[in-house]
């Protein structure tokens, strides 16, 4: 069963884009396993959601705040296209109550490989890129400074984040969120989530880099892989664009003090 996608922007994407996600976003292969990656406080849960079909499936929560909370898990996925899944990863997400998915790719992402959703979900579309120059758009194949710095000064972008975070607030039931690879936009999305929610900043990059594992990919591999120094770009840039983060909270994404209040009353325990 699939849900009817609610489109927030349509956008042209340039043939260079067009060519090179068929080429980039095919089955990963040929990649050393990166070395694991520890988190500052481990939990006793499998974060992997072990999908056949999905990449860089896993669960957003479960890590301690700076005030000794924890975010609750099974409530934020973060995960890659969900194109390939197969009717069992689809059961596994429906048995999750995942109700709202949110697409963070381009118009020519989604018409490449529409998503499968799982019973009951609906899609929501939040291009995050789809409006920044093509010289930005090309860079979501390989990720980079660029590419991330974009995530707070492309058109577009903020809202997009934003519609992210107050969906998770507003849903009965787990909101997944996911891009093409589920790294780069995604990793962006979860690095703001945690952040607001009060998780530390080396926690945070520690999450982000996750992704690393999830996918296979070897050091320097910016295809399959990220990079720390690109999530700190995204962080300058917010800080460049806005002050600090907090301010890139509030006039970026334009959450109140009481939306972040109740993001934090529904995902922090």
């Amino acid at each position: 069963m699939t849900g009817a996608p609610v489109v927030r922007r349509s956008v042209r994407v340039p043939v260079a884009l067009a060519a090179g996600l068929t080429v980039a976003f095919g089955p990963v292969a040929g990649v050393a396993l990166a070395d694991p990656v520890s988190v500052a406080d481990p939990v006793a849960f499998d974060r992997a959601l072990n999908l056949q079909g999905v990449q860089n499936g896993r669960d957003a929560g479960g890590y301690r705040t700076t005030d000794g909370r924890w975010v609750r898990t099974g409530l934020v996925y973060r995960t890659g296209q969900l194109n390939n899944a197969t009717p069992a990863d689809l059961a596994v997400l429906t048995d999750r109550q995942v109700r709202v998915v949110d697409d963070l790719r381009t118009v020519y992402e989604r018409a490449v490989a529409p998503d499968r959703l799982p019973a009951a979900a609906v899609a929501n579309w939040n291009d995050v890129i789809g409006q920044a120059p093509p010289q930005t758009l090309v860079t979501t194949l390989t990720g980079g400074n660029d590419l991330y710095r974009a995530f707070i000064t492309a058109p577009g972008a903020n809202e997009a984040f934003a519609s992210v975070l107050r969906d998770i607030t507003d849903t009965d039931g787990a909101v997944l969120f996911h891009c093409t690879a589920g790294k780069d936009r995604t990793g962006w999305t979860s690095a703001v989530l945690l952040t607001i929610l009060g998780v530390d900043r080396d926690t945070v990059t520690q999450d982000y880099l996750l992704s690393n594992q999830y996918r296979n990919a070897s050091p320097n591999d910016p295809l399959n892989g990220v990079s720390a120094a690109w999530l700190d770009a995204a962080f300058d840039q917010a800080n460049q664009s806005y002050g600090s983060f907090e301010n890139y909270v509030r006039a970026g994404l334009k959450l109140s003090a009481t939306d972040v209040a109740a993001l934090k009353a529904k995902l922090l325990a």
